[in-house]
């Protein structure tokens, strides 16, 4: 008996060790940093790969896609879609209000577009891969991790309700568990 409480008791701290770390080192990422959502100045259609390439984006972090509600939109689409910039085949997910949050939520492969005619095709699209791990490379600036006074944390930097929704039902489940096996 006193064997199941003590595993129970190590299986609580690695669940709730797992839930804090996975809140302290989800970060905000403003999109295009200062510059937003919008179309790329200068004919640089290039300018959101070259956004993303030193970031290195985990699971539980979160795309903050800054824009004017009726002169832009977030889709996230297919990669077919994404390279040829058309918008209107049935996308995953749109975003018609600024500024628009989205939290990456599973590995592999997102892509995201304006639909708006010629905004896609004059360079304001994104392309992220999202892999599970330890964070490598620290925030760059208009990105951070969660703390006091950026978007998704709570107030006075507590975690996001997310974060602290994940917690709880852990918490939960374990002591559930634990009541059950004694």
């Amino acid at each position: 008996m006193a064997m199941k409480i003590i595993s129970m008791a190590a299986l609580v701290a690695v669940v709730l060790a797992s839930n804090v770390l996975q809140s302290t080192y989800a970060a905000t990422y403003t999109v295009g940093d200062t510059a937003g959502w919008t179309v790329p100045t200068g004919g640089n259609t290039e300018f959101y790969d070259n956004w993303a390439d030193n970031k290195n984006f985990l699971v539980g972090d979160v795309l903050v896609f800054n824009f004017v509600t009726g002169a832009h939109n977030v889709e996230e689409v297919t990669e077919a879609v994404y390279d040829s910039c058309n918008g209107t085949n049935n996308p995953i997910s749109t975003h018609n209000t600024g500024p628009a949050r989205i939290t990456l939520n599973r590995l592999g492969e997102y892509h995201f577009i304006c639909s708006v005619p010629g905004h896609c095709t004059a360079g304001q699209k994104l392309s992220v891969d999202v892999r599970n791990g330890p964070r490598t490379a620290a925030p760059t600036p208009g990105s951070s991790p969660n703390g006091p006074g950026i978007p998704g944390s709570g107030p006075n930097g507590s975690p996001s309700s997310a974060s602290s929704l994940v917690a709880a039902v852990s918490l939960a489940i374990m002591s559930i568990a634990l009541v059950l096996l004694c």
